[in-house]
């Protein structure tokens, strides 16, 4: 798979499944996929009711342009396997497993959907499965996760967790990101995967805050965001969708180089930048991607 070949998701919206006022307003803010929690949203007493919430929320919108995906709890708790029993179906797009940090993971949780796929008439491996790496152990294992033989299209990455775990301080410039950043946009290079989807920010109300974590994503090669409020996915889509500027840029930069070529030279100089065939085929992919967002 090359990159022009991959299916930007730009935005995940996370709301809690059991509450009816927050599912029926999530479908509404343009997200581009929308993940129902049943973990760290919903209390234990909580869980078994709202797997049914999932379902019925979904099978409501069969025609959605929205993608429909389940946040499980993790495999190693008690609740994961009935999680996928009640609420798999072709009603679903895909699947999120959070705190994953082993092939053994994926291996368990691919199991259980091909079980419940075959249960529900659906061909094994129609459904997506999201992993999320939010601990040290995951970030360590991103690339034996990212290349193991699985369904899996794209990583996501929970700086919550992750930061949690190593009992760091997550600041405005996220400096104590990048490591684990790199580990997984090199990770799912090398597993031919999609670009990885970036952490969630918790402040809400913090728009800059927002943009710069997101922009920060963006450099490291992520393709999109886990949202938590709505009014973050307008925010994601712009720092993940081509601007005019880009889009201009990126043409003048093939429009030239390809009268270049057509004279003998694969270097040449714009607007005082040095251009070769990786600046191209950047340029290129950015159009490719414009293309597909903004048809």
């Amino acid at each position: 798979m090359t990159p022009e070949d991959f299916t930007p998701i730009r935005s995940f919206l996370f709301t809690p499944a059991n509450h009816p006022r927050r599912v029926e307003k999530v479908f509404e803010v343009g997200a581009d996929a929308v993940i129902l929690d049943l973990e760290d949203a919903v209390a234990i007493s909580e869980k078994p009711a709202a797997r049914q919430c999932v379902v019925d929320a979904f099978t409501a919108r069969p025609n959605s342009s929205t993608r429909h995906y389940v946040r499980v709890n993790s495999i190693d708790t008690p609740y994961c396997a009935d999680d996928i029993k009640a609420t798999v179906g072709p009603w679903l797009d895909g699947v999120v497993l959070p705190k994953v940090e082993s092939r053994a993971c994926l291996n368990q949780l691919e199991n259980l959907l091909a079980a419940a796929e075959t249960a529900q008439g659906m061909a094994v491996g129609s459904l997506d499965l999201m992993p999320i790496i939010e601990t040290a152990a995951g970030v360590e294992g991103a690339r034996k996760i990212a290349t193991a033989d699985s369904r899996i299209k794209r990583m996501a990455f929970g700086g919550g967790d992750y930061t949690l775990d190593l009992n760091y301080e997550w600041n405005a410039d996220e400096s104590v990101l990048g490591y684990a950043r790199a580990k997984l946009s090199h990770a799912a290079r090398l597993g031919n995967l999609e670009p990885p989807i970036d952490t969630v920010v918790l402040q809400i109300k913090d728009d800059e805050r927002f943009l710069q974590s997101a922009r920060h994503g963006k450099q490291f090669g992520f393709g999109g965001k886990l949202c938590i409020h709505p009014a973050q996915i307008p925010l994601t889509h712009r720092v993940f969708t081509p601007s005019a500027e880009e889009i201009a840029h990126a043409r003048a930069v093939v429009a030239a180089f390809e009268a270049a070529e057509a004279e003998g030279s694969a270097s040449i100089q714009l607007d005082g930048y040095f251009i070769d065939y990786p600046i191209v085929y950047k340029s290129q992919r950015i159009l490719a991607l414009a293309d597909t967002l903004l048809s």
